[in-house]
């Protein structure tokens, strides 16, 4: 399994490209190194797979039951607008028009190490998410998270 690290600020030219930074590219392996899904995020921001990240996720939703309007309603939510990206030969990855609206993405944009994906926000709105969020909220969210059947060992 992948397991990002790091968050980086790169800067998107007019036509919805930015280059990979290398830390992230050494993290990747394999053969699919420079294949990738991308979609809309739960929150504002869009949700860059590797490939080999997104194979078991597309795989877990093609299982679930069709007939569950729930199931139907989540499908249309978390597969309208996902698209494969690959690098090009400059390593840079191109953004569809569309996931660009979505997210807000002009120009300054950050990308998230978020596990076995990246999430890529406006580095305005990303700022803005940590500014509402006091360290006392994370420290009662990271209790309540990381607690849930027992307690974590450090």
């Amino acid at each position: 399994m992948i397991g990002f690290l790091g968050e980086y600020e790169v800067t998107m030219d007019a036509k919805g490209r930015f280059l990979l930074p290398v830390a992230l590219k050494k993290q990747l392996a394999g053969e699919t190194a420079s294949q990738f899904v991308i979609n809309r995020g739960i929150e504002t921001c869009l949700t860059l797979y590797p490939m080999q990240s997104w194979e078991p996720i597309f795989s877990e939703v093609s299982k679930l039951n069709e007939f569950d309007p729930k199931v139907r309603q989540f499908r249309r939510y978390f597969l309208n607008g996902a698209t494969n990206l690959e690098l090009d030969t400059a390593g840079r990855l191109l953004l569809p028009k569309s996931l660009m609206d979505y997210a807000g993405l002009v120009k300054d944009i950050v990308l998230v190490s978020a596990v076995n994906k990246i999430e890529i926000w406006d580095k305005i709105k990303y700022t803005q998410f940590f500014e509402t969020f006091s360290p006392q909220s994370y420290s009662e969210l990271a209790n309540e998270v990381m607690n849930k059947d027992q307690p974590l060992k450090s």
